[in-house]
């Protein structure tokens, strides 16, 4: 059947180009478009896809240690976070009209209802665990959330069970980054009285 807008002559506005990594030019897309691609069944689940400053980003999957080093995350923050506070792993987070994204794990205060209300600087701790996606965690994902100002976020070497802890965001960037060893002790800055050691995380080898 006919689809209103798809097919219509009438004046848009100009699509303002990206700038990839290679100089080539891309289309941005917004969030509203993004959605209409899913109302519309051009994308499905299946797509794995993420929408990061108006580009489409294809999802990496998912290999066993990232899985096992998630699911001992998520069990170790559901025990020990107060009630306060409410811990989300890979739901659709929609905190900008340019970005959809699936971050592993995120820290938000229980007085935000759904995920999707939720602005990048009312997050409390956003945590990637990278295997493949080790250099995209540290580089794309970093800009993305300090862009949204998200105050600390973590990438976790789910092989090494090293841990890139960012804070201070500041146009764009994360002026603190220290890399911590699975013994130090890690304490969220925004969860007071947290305190973690990936060490003592029961984590099945691969």
């Amino acid at each position: 059947g006919y689809i209103a807008g798809m097919n219509d002559h009438a004046p848009h506005q100009r699509r303002e180009p990206t700038q990839a990594a290679e100089g080539l030019p891309r289309w941005r897309w917004s969030l509203a478009e993004f959605e209409r691609f899913i109302d519309l069944g051009i994308l499905t689940e299946d797509d794995r896809v993420e929408l990061i400053g108006g580009e489409l980003v294809p999802m990496a999957a998912k290999g066993v240690a990232h899985e096992n080093v998630k699911g001992e995350l998520q069990d170790w923050l559901h025990g020990n976070l107060p009630r306060r506070y409410r811990i989300v792993t890979e739901l659709g987070w929609r905190p900008g009209s340019d970005t959809y994204c699936e971050p592993d794990l995120i820290v938000f205060p229980r007085s935000f209802k759904t995920l999707s209300k939720v602005p990048g600087s009312a997050a409390l701790l956003i945590i990637e665990i990278a295997d493949t996606t080790l250099k995209s965690d540290l580089t794309t994902k970093a800009a993305l959330y300090a862009r949204l100002a998200v105050r600390e976020y973590w990438v976790v070497n789910s092989f090494t069970l090293e841990t890139h802890v960012h804070r201070n965001p500041s146009q764009g960037a994360y002026l603190e980054v220290k890399l911590r060893k699975p013994a130090t002790v890690l304490k969220p800055l925004l969860l007071p009285g947290v305190e973690l050691r990936l060490k003592d995380l029961e984590i099945e080898a691969e």
